[in-house]
């Protein structure tokens, strides 16, 4: 099959496509996994419930890269279904080639700009997590409007979390992660977990990648934020 992220919006876009290699069990991945886990854009508006064959609480993530963490998470959380969006066709094919082997049910793929996704295919009210790990920090400052993180943003998923639902968000940037904080206190629709202007603990059900570990190893920090989506009376 043909393997290439789909697009639809002209955008400032907040990374970068690279070609990058395929091995061959990940193309092989896409011929075998791809009709299990794949979703697309021309699919148009999800049914949750009819994707998965089950009604149960969803979790969302945006850009999982390779996809090693999410798919522990697969495994530790099988009461929960995951629908990831990823651009880069290396990572997608990992993902799904390991989940297949593993025969895990409860993930859901799109090849796709999360932005895309989120207008044309994802119905309001639909997450109880949405969850944003090591975004690109583009930490020139030319380039910080490239940052995924910004209120517009922000507010267009707060739209697709339900009411008590959480965004939770991860950087290994401080200074991203202060922009982090500072779009998130300003937003509306949200209350800080760990209390106002204050960063959060690592929940435990975000494991702690390779990187990470070797960034702590080199005394990088790693900051994560969590907020609650307070209701949807005023939308």
């Amino acid at each position: 099959m043909e393997i290439k992220p789909e697009f639809k919006k002209k955008s400032i876009r907040s990374y970068v496509v690279r070609a990058g290699r395929m091995t061959e069990a990940q193309r092989a991945a896409f011929d075998k996994y791809w009709p299990i886990y794949g979703l697309s854009l021309q699919d148009g508006p999800l049914d949750a419930d009819k994707a998965f064959g089950r009604s149960s609480p969803r979790v969302l993530e945006i850009g999982f890269g390779m996809g090693d963490s999410l798919l522990k998470m697969l495994q530790h959380e099988p009461d929960k279904d995951f629908i990831g969006i990823e651009v880069h066709p290396p990572g997608v094919g990992r993902l799904i080639n390991n989940a297949g082997k593993l025969e895990l049910a409860n993930l859901r793929v799109y090849l796709a700009d999360a932005i895309d996704v989120l207008d044309d295919c994802i119905p309001v009210e639909s997450f109880d997590r949405v969850q944003i790990y090591f975004p690109d920090p583009w930490h020139k400052k030319k380039h910080n409007k490239r940052r995924l993180i910004q209120a517009d943003f922000v507010d267009k998923l707060r739209c697709h979390i339900k009411p008590g639902g959480v965004i939770h968000l991860a950087t290994d940037w401080q200074a991203y992660a202060e922009h982090m904080l500072e779009v998130m206190e300003a937003v509306t629709g949200f209350e800080n977990v760990a209390g106002e202007g204050n960063y959060s603990p690592r929940p435990d059900y975000r494991p702690v990648t390779k990187f990470e570990q070797r960034g702590e190893r080199l005394g990088h920090g790693v900051w994560d934020l969590l907020y609650r989506k307070i209701d949807s009376a005023d939308r």
